[in-house]
């Protein structure tokens, strides 16, 4: 069952002093076609939306358009005619580039929903926002976690910001992509949200890849420890899925180690600007960006346990 908190069930949208009717949402611009974004493209195509999408590089969107998705040549030409537009690129300046530089905010049409799920920044959410109002759009922020097997899977945990009444007109759209969707408050709070997952998530990584390598330099059968200690107080998603990748040497990525280090980046500065010191926070930072450093800035953020080999 979905889990939804705080969405108001409403036949009529009530925003900034203008009332939309609600429409359904048919047709989905959606731009980045990477290790998340495929599998929450091919989610909303088996939920009935039709997609038409946009990558830079198009030989990553071929199986995509072979599946029923339309390729779009730019984000302008992607978010034009469609009812939502959701992204899902790398870093805070191509979000931005996405939605600025006469992109889908000058293209969408009147009263679509621009969604950005993206990991990005609190501020930049505001930015888009007070944009997409001045030209009669909606926007949320809709940072995801799960990774790329809840992407897959479409069991994303889904964290939006913006006004509650948009939040309710996208839920179908949620709905396929994810299985917790939680309302977290106004513009910019759902990458507030993310921040604090990204936070949780950094020392856990340290915790997970020392107790791993201990139990193997203690002589110990790993994959027997794991079963021990992945159901009690120690349990985590990170133990039991990028665990067990660490113990097989699998260091694909799920999640790049590249794009850890900037959410990183982006969780220090806000905790910064918010005067709070997060000790390990900074010291995971550091070890990533070592990482990054030898060469494995692509390889997926359980490739920490290779500083203990």
């Amino acid at each position: 069952m979905h889990a939804v908190h705080a969405i108001v069930n409403s036949g009529t949208i009530t925003w900034t002093g203008r009332r939309v009717v609600a429409m359904a949402v048919k047709t989905i611009g959606f731009v980045g076609t990477g290790v998340m974004g495929r599998g929450m493209i091919r989610n909303l195509m088996k939920a009935g939306f039709t997609l038409q999408v946009f990558n830079r590089t198009k030989s990553k969107a071929d199986d995509l358009i072979a599946e029923g998705a339309v390729w779009k040549a730019s984000p302008a030409e992607t978010a034009a005619g469609a009812d939502a537009v959701i992204t899902m690129v790398g870093y805070p300046e191509d979000v931005a580039s996405v939605y600025f530089d006469n992109g889908i905010i000058d293209h969408a049409k009147p009263g679509a929903c621009l969604i950005d799920m993206t990991t990005s920044s609190p501020q930049l959410a505001e930015k888009i926002d007070k944009a997409a109002a001045a030209k009669e759009l909606y926007a949320l922020d809709a940072p995801v976690s799960g990774g790329d097997v809840g992407a897959r899977e479409g069991t994303l945990s889904i964290m939006i910001g913006g006004d509650p009444q948009i939040a309710e007109r996208l839920m179908p759209v949620f709905q396929a992509m994810g299985r917790k969707i939680v309302y977290q408050g106004k513009a910019g709070s759902g990458q507030h949200t993310k921040m604090a997952n990204q936070i949780a998530i950094a020392s856990n990584m340290i915790g997970v890849a020392e107790a791993l390598a201990y139990a193997r330099r203690a002589g110990l059968d790993a994959d027997k420890v794991m079963e021990s200690i992945e159901t009690g107080a120690a349990g985590s998603w990170s133990l039991s899925n990028l665990g067990r990748r660490m113990l097989k040497g699998d260091f694909a990525p799920g999640f790049y180690i590249k794009h850890l280090i900037k959410d990183e980046r982006i969780a220090l500065e806000s905790s910064e600007s918010l005067g709070l010191a997060t000790p390990g926070l900074a010291l995971s930072k550091k070890i990533y960006d070592e990482l990054a450093a030898n060469g494995e800035e692509n390889s997926g953020t359980q490739a920490i346990y290779k500083k203990y080999l």
